[in-house]
């Protein structure tokens, strides 16, 4: 079984900065895609950026140039780092990993953490 630890979300003005970590567990398994998503108050949950086991990346549109992702496959984490935080980036963060184990492939996601941007 997959399991998904965020860690890293807060309080914090706009303008600042704040980096998500993500910890898998599950060794025997192949993390092939690992993403954030979020979801803003009263809004559905939304691709924020992915990463695949080899490194190819993408970002939505509205965080490109301020977010970068990046995981570290050895320890199975991935992170987010976010910069030039703006108000509308208040949302649930979540993680989401796309794992496969022989012929077993899994949707997984983490609990959530609250990234809340003041203005």
């Amino acid at each position: 079984q997959v399991q998904l630890v965020e860690s890293g979300g807060g309080l914090v003005q706009a303008g600042g900065s704040l980096t998500l970590s993500c910890a898998a567990s599950g060794s025997i398994f192949r993390f092939n895609v690992m993403a954030w998503y979020r979801q803003p108050p009263g809004n559905q949950r939304e691709l924020v950026a992915s990463i695949t086991s080899g490194g190819s990346i993408n970002y939505a549109d509205s965080v490109k140039g301020r977010f970068t992702i990046s995981r570290d496959n050895a320890k199975s984490t991935m992170y987010l780092q976010m910069n030039s935080l703006k108000p509308e980036d208040t949302a649930v963060y979540y993680c989401n990993t796309v794992a496969s184990y022989g012929s077993h492939w899994g949707d997984y996601w983490g609990q959530g953490t609250q990234v809340t941007v003041s203005s």
